[in-house]
C-alpha cells in the first residue's frame, strides 16, 4: 500500500507543478499533439491516453472505463517536466546513467531478467511480440529492436538465444540524454513498463 502512496504522491506533486505552465510550451517540447486547448494526445505503447489540462487526469482515447497504471501516469508526467526536444544519437546501459548504480539490481530483475526468461529460447516470439508493439527491427541481430516509448525517449531491446552451450542473454539500452530529464528510478520504468507488454504480447 505504501508503494502505491508513493505513486499517488508523485504523481499528484507532478500534475501540481505541470499546472503551473502553459500546455502549449508542455506539448511544444514533449512532441505530443495539443486535442483542442485543454488536452494532450498521448500515445503509450499499445494505448492511447488523453489528458486533460490542468487536471492532468489520464483517460484512455479509447476504452474510457479502462484503468490507467499509476507507475504509467508517473513516468509520463516526469517526461512532460522535463524532456526536451533533442536526442544525442549515442546509446547507454542503464547502469551508465548517472546515478543509476544504486537502482541496477532491481532494473535487472525487473526488466533483463524477465526479458531472457520469456524470450531467451523464443526469439520467434519476442519478433512477433515487438512487431505488435510497433518496435523498429535495427541492424544488431535478428532480435535487436528500437522502441520509441515516448517522443524523446527510445529505447534499443536486444535478445541474444540461448542455446546449450551459452545461456540467453539481454539488455536494453537508452539515449544518452535520458539522465537529463527522468531520475534513474523513472528511467527503469521506462525500460520496465515495455517489457511488461512485450511479454502479454509474446503469450
Amino acid at each position: 500500500m505504501a508503494r502505491v502512496d508513493d505513486f499517488q504522491q508523485a504523481r499528484d506533486l507532478a500534475a501540481q507543478e505541470l499546472a503551473n505552465q502553459k500546455l502549449s510550451d508542455i506539448a511544444g517540447r514533449s512532441g505530443f499533439e495539443m486535442v483542442g486547448t485543454d488536452k494532450l494526445r498521448i500515445p503509450f505503447l499499445d494505448r492511447v491516453y488523453t489528458v486533460s489540462y490542468p487536471e492532468f487526469a489520464f483517460c484512455d482515447a479509447y476504452e474510457a472505463s479502462a484503468e490507467v497504471p499509476l507507475q504509467e501516469q508517473v513516468l509520463v508526467l516526469h517526461y512532460l517536466l522535463g524532456c526536451q526536444p533533442r536526442l544525442t544519437g549515442q546509446w547507454v546501459a542503464y547502469r551508465e546513467i548517472p546515478g543509476a548504480g544504486f537502482y541496477y539490481g532491481p532494473f535487472v530483475k525487473r526488466a533483463i531478467d524477465p526479458l531472457k526468461k520469456v524470450f531467451g529460447q523464443n526469439i520467434a516470439a519476442f519478433q512477433k511480440a515487438a512487431g505488435k508493439l510497433g518496435a523498429t527491427p535495427i541492424d544488431a541481430g535478428p532480435a535487436a529492436f528500437q522502441l520509441e516509448v515516448l517522443p524523446y525517449a527510445p529505447i534499443q531491446i536486444f535478445v541474444w538465444e540461448g542455446d546449450d552451450e551459452f545461456p540467453a542473454e539481454a539488455n536494453i539500452l537508452f539515449d544518452a540524454s535520458v539522465g537529463d530529464y527522468l531520475s534513474p528510478e523513472d528511467a527503469a520504468w521506462l525500460g520496465s513498463l515495455p517489457i511488461y507488454r512485450l511479454m502479454a504480447l509474446g503469450r
